[in-house]
């Protein structure tokens, strides 16, 4: 009986996930998703490297953040065949659901790895940091240690110290239009429960170490909180503020939570307070240099297979 109600609560859980998902995207164009290239092509040969990401249904941003990265690691690494897996399954299931494309999820991938006759594989996850999601698929690899002959993951993208400046000088780059002495920008990551919810501080003291005192981290789901942001930007003199995600995608957080007209919004929130608001709705994927942070450590990856 408890088995049955679990499933149950889960069923119920997805589906509230997938209306909410539809619900928030109402009011958007997320254009046209025969444009992306879900990347799960067979008869590939025998090395692949497989490109994991979270995901999002918002096609224009699928396609410039993780399909820009997925198309460097092709450019990158011309002998291996690059794959698409997404740990959402609630985004793979409205985009198949409301477009038609279809997209592996991580055991997916993994079978269809298997099934191509893979000899070596390497995994590159696109996440943020080594929190629940990257874990859980270092678990899922783990299971699959004896379906390949050489088998690899690369780190996420805010690992080392030097990965912390090359995303830092990345964001400031593509942000240094505003950078008029009275404009704060706020970059909105999306937090976690795990320990490695810190890389939002560490990045924090990264920007104030550099001299970047008009930067502010936060988070959506943990901490730093809006508050916290909203508060140390009315304790400088700023007059403007400039919405970034600090994600590889722009998707729903970006749009909704971010930029969006509610109450709760950062965007409404900072409007109240009595700053003019810009909303920068682009994804760190779009950057070439993130794209090429993780080509890096996807590189390092392949190198670990020869040691």
């Amino acid at each position: 009986m408890k088995k049955v109600l679990a499933l149950l609560l889960a069923l119920l859980l997805a589906f509230a996930g997938l209306t909410a998902l539809a619900e928030d995207e109402e009011n958007y164009e997320t254009g046209d998703a025969s444009l992306d290239n879900p990347r799960n092509g067979d008869e590939i040969g025998m090395n692949e490297l497989l490109v994991i990401s979270f995901g999002t249904s918002f096609n224009d941003n699928r396609r410039l953040t993780v399909g820009a990265i997925e198309a460097a690691m092709e450019e990158a690494f011309p002998d291996w065949s690059v794959r698409r897996g997404f740990t959402s399954q609630i985004i793979i299931d409205h985009v198949k659901s409301r477009d038609g494309e279809v997209i592996d999820n991580v055991t997916e991938a993994l079978d269809r790895a298997v099934a191509n006759g893979v000899k070596t594989l390497v995994v590159q996850p696109t996440h943020l940091m080594d929190g629940f999601e990257y874990n859980d698929v270092v678990t899922e690899l783990a299971t699959y240690a004896d379906a390949f002959e050489n088998i690899a993951i690369g780190a996420p993208l805010l690992t080392s110290d030097a990965d912390f400046q090359t995303v830092m000088q990345a964001v400031v780059d593509a942000t240094a239009q505003y950078d008029d002495g009275e404009t704060a920008i706020c970059l909105m990551g999306h937090g976690t429960e795990a320990d490695s919810n810190g890389v939002y501080a560490k990045m924090q003291q990264c920007m104030a170490d550099a001299g970047y005192a008009n930067y502010f981290v936060g988070t959506v789901e943990a901490e730093p909180t809006l508050e916290d942001v909203l508060a140390a930007v009315q304790a400088g003199s700023y007059r403007k503020v400039v919405l970034r995600p600090l994600m590889i995608v722009a998707g729903d957080h970006a749009n909704n939570d971010m930029a969006g007209d509610e109450e709760d919004s950062w965007k409404s929130a900072f409007e109240a307070a009595g700053y003019e608001v810009s909303c920068e709705i682009k994804g760190l994927g779009e950057l070439e240099a993130i794209q090429q942070l993780l080509v890096a450590h996807a590189q390092d990856a392949i190198d670990s297979l020869a040691e």
